[in-house]
């Protein structure tokens, strides 16, 4: 009996483990429970009531004022910034768009 209750321990804790990796085991996803693609929320907001090409900025979360201008996406404006980050994954001097 004691057997199998330690048994049954260890699974439950390798479950949790193997749960806790799935969802919460990248840091990338763990401010906003989900990982990033694309222009965050705040880049669409710093663009509203403007027009193509005019200069906005807004605060990302990690408190870095982000500037740049407005550019037509599909349906809406958003801003792209001046000097975009480079993604994790690409070679270095290269942004979400591309060489620089």
């Amino acid at each position: 009996m004691k057997a199998i209750i330690k048994i049954s321990i260890a699974f439950v804790l390798l479950a949790a483990f193997a749960v806790t990796n799935a969802f919460g085991g990248d840091p990338s996803t763990q401010e906003t429970g989900r990982r990033h693609h694309g222009p965050p929320p705040e880049a669409y907001t710093a663009c509203e009531g403007k027009n193509a090409g005019d200069t906005a900025q807004f605060v990302n979360p990690r408190g870095e004022t982000v500037t740049g201008n407005c550019e037509q996406e599909v349906d809406r404006l958003v801003l792209r910034p001046d000097h975009p980050k480079p993604c994790p994954g690409n070679k270095a001097g290269e942004s979400q768009r591309g060489t620089q």
